[in-house]
């Protein structure tokens, strides 16, 4: 008996399409632990940081990855976690945090993630001349400022009436994704990153791999991260945990965070994956759960 000749037609398309599906998958540096990940690439954190500073990719020297955990000087202090902390050439600390979704008080987070790197690097005793230039980037892939159009912004100390800089030993730079304009023919280096980081395909990537030999290999670390299964368990685990977090936001709306994180308590969900989802603090959930009895 022969078999059906558009039963198997039909089943190999299925299977073919399938395949292309798997081998054009890539993940996007939005997703926190992609971005994580491309930062393990010694090149590719130059040449970020490189468009940052406004400085050519050969002079930055040496780029250190340092631990992500903010240190607890006491039982109450609250820990902080980082996304990537990068020592520069010695002389400056650089903390990158990427971010999908809007969240409730960013500048209040990053200015106490800011302030903690700044005044970990002295103990009693030290002379405060020890004090070395700290950074705080925000990669965000939504709107934080509504009254504009600007894409990158850098925030330091200055005078409000002069607008003279007081000190440059704490800065924040913060890139907008959303607000990317039109490409055009001459663009920064920092421009030309954001783009990167902003794509959505693969066609986007490799369009930005033809453009220097640094985007190339930042593209093709991508395609090297997105091919090994493990890594992209972990990373469609973690994009879940951001649609979650999403669905949570916008039913928040109308019900109330509070009244949803005691119903995940309810529920038994463990206490750490509570923070995760709704991006409240331990602490915070441990108290709401004390209060429940």
């Amino acid at each position: 008996m022969k078999e059906n000749p558009r039963k198997v037609s039909k089943s190999a398309i299925k299977s073919e399409n399938a395949l292309n599906e798997k081998e054009d998958f890539i993940m996007l540096p939005t997703v926190d632990f992609c971005f994580k990940e491309l930062m393990q690439n010694e090149n590719v954190r130059k040449g970020i940081i490189a468009a940052i500073l406004n400085r050519r990719p050969d002079e930055i020297v040496n780029t250190e990855l340092l631990p992500t955990i903010l240190r607890k000087d006491s039982e109450d202090d609250k820990y902080g976690i980082l996304d990537v902390r990068v020592q520069l050439d010695n002389e400056v600390q650089i903390d990158f945090e990427m971010q999908v979704v809007y969240y409730d008080f960013w500048a209040n987070r990053t200015i106490y993630y800011l302030s903690k790197m700044y005044t970990e690097q002295i103990r009693e005793g030290d002379s405060y001349d020890r004090l070395q230039k700290c950074i705080q980037v925000s990669i965000l892939a939504h709107v934080l400022f509504q009254e504009d159009d600007e894409c990158y912004r850098r925030v330091s100390f200055c005078d409000v009436k002069t607008g003279k800089e007081y000190t440059d030993l704490m800065e924040m730079h913060i890139l907008e994704l959303p607000k990317l304009p039109p490409e055009q023919k001459s663009e920064t280096d920092l421009m030309q990153w954001m783009r990167f980081l902003n794509g959505k395909c693969r066609e986007d990537f490799e369009k930005m791999a033809k453009k220097n030999s640094c985007f190339e290999e930042a593209y093709k670390e991508l395609d090297k991260l997105s091919a090994d299964e493990k890594k992209r368990l972990e990373y469609e685990a973690r994009q879940k945990a951001i649609r979650d977090r999403d669905i949570l936001i916008k039913t928040g709306e109308n019900r109330g965070r509070k009244e949803i994180i005691l119903s995940m308590i309810e529920a038994g969900l463990p206490l750490e994956q509570i923070a995760e989802i709704t991006k409240e603090t331990l602490e915070t959930i441990q108290e709401l759960k004390k209060k429940m009895g």
